[in-house]
């Protein structure tokens, strides 16, 4: 009975010393912090910032010509005959139906430049987390937003941010 219960005690120190050593190593990162905070992640967000601005300016200048030749015609009703009148009315609607497709346009434009930038990024994020992992002995790392609970000392985001920003630096668009 003693030999039994020596048997099972050594058993479970033994393999409990097993699966302590085969421990899985699990972290987790932060990209949003990553996108937001690197070099690569600042220099998507301006350019992508500006083309957007030089969009709403040239969309502005259109908007205004627009706004102009309206009230050029309404100012012009009573003088021009009403199929002139209903002809002007027809062609603006016209450049406005033309303004909100050219409008919606540079929105999905941009909408999907913000997915190719994102995408490139973690494209070139990804090797810099393969390697980290292999040098660390990592098993798994996970994006933060789907961590519940975790301690403080498995987030590597400032570490891959520093190895972003020295490996990959600026991103162009163009």
């Amino acid at each position: 009975m003693k030999f039994k219960s020596l048997l099972v005690l050594f058993f479970l120190i033994f393999f409990s010393k097993i699966s302590l050593s085969n421990e899985n190593k699990i972290v987790y990162i932060d990209l949003n912090m990553i996108m937001n905070n690197s070099i690569a992640g600042k220099s998507i967000t301006s350019q992508l910032e500006n083309n957007h601005k030089k969009n709403i300016s040239k969309l502005k200048k259109i908007e205004e010509k627009l706004k102009k030749e309206e009230s050029e015609i309404i100012s012009q009703k009573n003088v021009l005959t009403k199929e002139k009148y209903e002809k002007k009315i027809i062609d603006l609607r016209e450049k406005a139906k033309e303004f909100r497709k050219k409008r919606n346009e540079n929105i999905n434009n941009l909408n999907n430049q913000r997915l190719e930038a994102t995408a490139k990024i973690i494209n070139l994020i990804k090797p810099i987390l393969s390697e980290y992992s292999e040098k660390n002995s990592i098993s798994i790392i996970i994006d933060k937003k789907n961590v519940i609970i975790g301690k403080t000392a498995l987030d590597i985001t400032d570490a891959i941010l520093k190895i972003v920003d020295d490996k990959i630096g600026k991103i162009n668009l163009d």
